[in-house]
This record gives structure tokens, sequence and C-alpha cells, in this order.
């Protein structure tokens, strides 16, 4: 009963984290498309997609329990958290390296 019970739980567990992994997913897809400029896409698609990858990544973790399957699963969340953070890095450098400007909104600039 307790390990049926148990058994649930790291089911919904896993679920709830895969979906969440889902929706940052799908709402860093939606800000790539509806956001103004090239940088704020790179922002929204870099932040979203580490997030995203990582919660399913997770979620996989939760669901497969100890095993090798596990270890792989961590072993690729780590190189995912180490190379997603830093394309977007290289990315956002080499756009402002030839010349991207982002676009400011004039009304703001004085505010700060």
């Amino acid at each position: 009963m307790i390990v049926d019970l148990l058994g649930w739980i790291v089911l919904l567990v896993s679920i709830a984290l895969v979906c969440t992994g889902a929706f940052c997913s799908m709402v860093g897809g939606l800000g790539l498309v509806r956001l103004p400029d090239f940088y704020a896409r790179l922002h929204s698609g870099g932040i979203t997609d580490t997030a995203g990858a990582g919660l399913i990544l997770f979620g996989l973790m939760v669901y497969s329990g100890f095993n090798l399957a596990t270890l792989k699963l961590m072993v690729i969340l780590v190189f995912f958290l180490i190379t997603s953070p830093s394309a977007c890095h290289a990315l956002a450098r080499s756009a402002m390296d030839h010349g991207v400007k982002p676009e400011v909104d004039e009304a703001t600039v004085g505010e700060s």
C-alpha cells in the first residue's frame, strides 16, 4: 500500500516537473515570436530554453529513479546548463560586435 502510494507521488511529481518545463519552453517560443528586437528574443530563448529543458530533464530523473539512466540524464543536464547560456552569450557578443543595436525606449532612458 505504501509502495503504491509512493509510486503515485513520484509519478505526479515527475508529471508536474515535465509539464512545467514544457510550459516554460512554450512561453519561450512565444517570446521568440512576440518580442521586439534580437537581444530580447535571445534573452527569452536562452532563459526559458535552459529552464524548460532543465525541468523536463529533472522530471525524467525523478521518474526513472536511481539507475544508469538517471546518471546519463544528469550528465546531459550539466552539459546543457553549461552550453546553453554560453551559446546565448556568444550570439549576443557576436551581434554586438557586428553592429546590431538594441531597441531602446527613449521615454524610459532618463528615468533611472
